[in-house]
């Protein structure tokens, strides 16, 4: 018996919304549910490198993000110990025409905006706020996905569901109840500033990624160059849950003393007004990605360190490479449902795992001291921007299988 061809996706964020637009566009009808009653702004800036923004360039979304995103000119590398810039990578034009995308920086309220926009306006597909997953269950001709409303219960008749719902997912939990988030020992405190409280050379369009000891700085422009991002991440003990708890001004500044670290990122520090922090979580490698016709995508399955700035990518990644398994014309009945999901997990474990280690093993080369450091900037001095550019390629270039 033929199923639906409805989708059922837990979770509006970043790789659930991409998902939707990407199911959608190949001719699925996708219900999307979203315990939030409004989609508000989670975090500050975040970073699409071209194997990201070529899927949302394919989606269409190219003009709902061009006068929101900033295309970086460079990744200036900066060392805490030398008080100033190792070496300066180029983005810009040389990356986008190295990999056949751009580089983007972005508010992730100016993303997640230009992926509702996008939703609101397909006719496939229906985003359910304030619709809280609760349960699945097999059917005689698919999936009954129940999810609740205030006081009402619902349930809904599809072929498949995806559990896109963060790193807490709740269709994790209802799978795999024993995979639980792992705490890493480190927290990342954000804040923004006005571009127009720095001076001008602190506020060029370019990312600047400052290393020193037991502590990492990462600045780049958003909202269009009008606004500065700003994310420090320290190690501590606090790990509550939670993306926007307030923070102590006064514990980064005091974590960025001087002269362990120079004027310049202090100054920066210094400028922010009001910090935020969130205790940096990851989901254990060997989570299983499918239990089957129900799949997980994006933090739900692989949530990792931020160090390789491909936390969003991988989600991007992820809802293409789904949509494009359940496109198969042999996903059409139950059990091919099942087989194309366990494949799009195939398709993806080794790449996640590779660029969860990447990001581990980026995080702790950030944060040596010492001797440690001084060999660190020797290396990277020594590479140089081109080699360095080369690196990224296994990352960047990458597609989509057509």
């Amino acid at each position: 018996m033929a199923l639906p061809r409805t989708i059922v996706i837990a979770g509006a964020g970043i790789g659930g919304l991409t998902a939707a637009l990407s199911l959608a566009q190949r001719g699925f009808r996708i219900v999307v549910l979203e315990k939030a009653e409004r989609l508000e702004e989670v975090g500050a800036g975040l970073q699409l490198s071209p194997n990201a923004s070529r899927v949302l360039v394919e989606l269409g979304l190219t003009d709902r993000l061009k006068l929101r995103a900033v295309v970086p000119e460079a990744v200036s590398i900066m060392s805490a110990r030398a008080g100033g810039e190792l070496l300066r990578m180029p983005l810009g034009e040389a990356a986008s025409l190295r990999a056949g995308a751009p580089y983007w920086v972005v508010h992730r309220a100016d993303l997640q905006t230009a992926l509702s926009g996008a939703v609101a306006d397909h006719p496939d597909i229906d985003l359910k706020l304030g619709a809280t997953f609760e349960d699945v269950a097999p059917h005689a001709k698919g999936l009954t996905v129940v999810h609740r409303s205030g006081t009402i219960r619902r349930s809904d008749l599809a072929s498949a569901l995806v559990g896109a719902d963060g790193i807490w997912s709740t269709v994790r939990q209802h799978l795999f109840p024993e995979v639980q988030p792992r705490f890493s020992g480190l927290i990342a405190w954000r804040g923004t500033l006005d571009a127009t409280q720095l001076p001008k050379d602190l506020t060029a369009r370019r990312v600047q990624l400052w290393m020193g000891p037991n502590a990492h700085l990462v600045v780049y422009p958003i909202a269009g160059g009008r606004q500065i991002n700003v994310v420090a991440v320290l190690p501590g003990t606090w790990n509550r849950p939670g993306w926007s708890t307030p923070g102590d001004p006064l514990e980064v500044m005091e974590a960025f003393a001087a002269p362990r670290w120079p004027p310049a990122a202090r100054m920066m520090l210094a400028t922010v007004d009001s910090w935020r922090k969130w205790a940096l979580f990851g989901v254990p490698d060997g989570c299983p990605w499918s239990k089957g016709p129900v799949a997980l995508l994006g933090d739900a399955v692989h949530a990792m360190l931020p160090f390789a700035a491909q936390g969003a990518g991988m989600a991007i990644e992820d809802a293409a490479v789904l949509a494009r398994q359940l496109s198969l014309e042999a996903a059409a009945e139950a059990d091919n449902v099942t087989a194309a999901l366990k494949q799009y997990g195939l398709m993806r474990q080794a790449r996640v795992r590779k660029v969860q280690r990447t990001a581990r093993q980026q995080g702790r080369i950030y944060h040596l001291g010492g001797p440690f450091a001084i060999a660190r900037d020797l290396a990277i001095r020594a590479l140089g921007p081109d080699r360095m550019l080369a690196r990224q390629d296994w990352i960047y270039r990458w597609r989509p299988t057509p």
